[in-house]
């Protein structure tokens, strides 16, 4: 009882802010084209570097969904500088995920996270394009493509909005927030404070073990703030906290080897570097430059994880009551799709089915589809993001349609 008290205790601490969160992002979502943020990025010198670090710190995409995002922006014509600092930033932090932090983590974590996205991305990308310098691809865009964002009524773009926000974002990263309310529970519950007294004046060992445990795994922005704040309040100190924060969610096995492929294996060491000298140097800046009562959430209201110091206000019970109904939705539909696929006789009509590798959120499986609905002959597409089937319905060029999921940062096996 005591464990679904404390994950419950904070989902509703961080549920109004996450809801505007998933607001704000979708109206970024609806209302600003990729098209457009390529279009900035192309070219040669710092400029581009900055500019995609800045457009990327507020973008709540996930490292996995960033991915596909990425990749078609290099392919658009964005240098591999700017991609790498688009694919350091997005996915340290966004627009949810900074209102997140500070309803658990509080104000001074809210600007530090951040900032420090935005200074790891820029040194990043600054740094593959001194070591693995390389001319920017011509972006050719076809007139759909071109006048697809201007083409909708400001109608449909709310719709779009309220749908990406609330309904794709959800399921995107909802099954990682409570993934990231579990652990923390876990920590605060069954971990004795004792236990992390050895790291109490070895900060760098500390922080060496977090990067150990947080690179090779994948959490998202908003499910590692849980995680975090639990292991500060069992005695971790602020700075390696914030290495967590910054290296769980913007590194893991997938996005270096996708990386790898696409620009190459120095661009893709260099890019994981980086993030490694970018988060101990700032969790280590924190340590030893902020005042520590910056970071004193626990003391002041007996940690998190202890529901019954506090009261929750209505506002709060209302928001966690919504954020949980929208996260058992998005489980349902997921359930749900993963038992549908197009239920129309072979013989009647050409139906092909293809195993997509790479795929691991709604973002990657919205990219999937999108790619194969603009290849000529293909009459309806049905993307199983659970088994990684995409379903195909009429005559049309396979190689063609492979060459376009891959084109979209993804795999066909056979």
């Amino acid at each position: 009882m005591e464990f679904l008290e404390s994950m419950a205790y904070m989902l509703c601490q961080m549920a109004p802010y996450i809801l505007l969160g998933f607001l704000i992002a979708g109206v970024m979502h609806a209302f600003v084209s990729q098209r457009s943020m390529s279009r900035h990025l192309s070219g040669s010198g710092l400029a581009p570097v900055v500019k995609a670090a800045m457009i990327g710190v507020p973008l709540p995409l996930c490292s996995c969904g960033v991915l596909p995002t990425a990749i078609a922006m290099h392919r658009g014509g964005a240098s591999k500088a700017a991609s790498t600092s688009f694919l350091i930033a997005t996915p340290q932090t966004g627009a949810d995920s900074i209102a997140a932090t500070w309803s658990l983590l509080g104000p001074a974590f809210a600007v530090i996270r951040p900032v420090a996205a935005l200074i790891t991305s820029v040194f990043g990308g600054w740094l593959v394009g001194r070591v693995d310098p390389s001319r920017c691809r011509t972006s050719v865009s076809s007139p759909d493509e071109q006048s697809g964002q201007c083409g909708r009524s400001f109608v449909k773009k709310c719709g779009d909005a309220l749908r990406y926000g609330f309904v794709d974002l959800v399921g995107s990263i909802g099954g990682w927030l409570i993934v990231g309310l579990q652990i923390a529970a876990l920590i605060a519950i069954y971990v004795p404070s004792e236990w992390f007294t050895v790291f109490s004046d070895r900060p760098l060992l500390a922080m060496a073990v977090v990067l150990v445990i947080s690179i090779p795994m994948y959490v998202c922005a908003t499910g590692s703030i849980p995680i975090a704040m639990s292991l500060m309040i069992k005695g971790l100190s602020p700075g390696t906290a914030l290495v967590l924060l910054m290296a769980g969610p913007a590194a893991n096995f997938a996005s270096y080897t996708l990386i790898s492929r696409e620009m190459g294996r120095k661009a893709a060491m260099t890019y994981i570097a980086s993030i490694i000298v970018g988060a101990v140097g700032f969790g280590l800046l924190v340590d030893w430059l902020l005042p520590r009562r910056w970071f004193l959430f626990s003391s002041a209201d007996g940690g998190c994880c202890h529901p019954g110091v506090h009261t929750l206000g209505w506002l709060q019970v209302a928001a966690g009551v919504i954020l949980a109904l929208l996260i058992v939705g998005a489980i349902v539909r997921n359930i749900i799709n993963n038992r549908n696929t197009i239920n129309i006789e072979d013989m009647e009509k050409k139906i092909t089915k293809y195993q997509v590798k790479g795929m691991n959120c709604p973002h990657c499986q919205a990219s999937v589809r999108s790619a194969i609905e603009k290849i000529d002959g293909v009459e309806a597409v049905d993307v199983n993001l659970g088994s990684g089937i995409a379903t195909v319905e009429g005559v049309h060029d396979s190689a063609s349609l492979i060459a376009a999921i891959e084109s979209a940062g993804f795999t066909v096996v056979s």
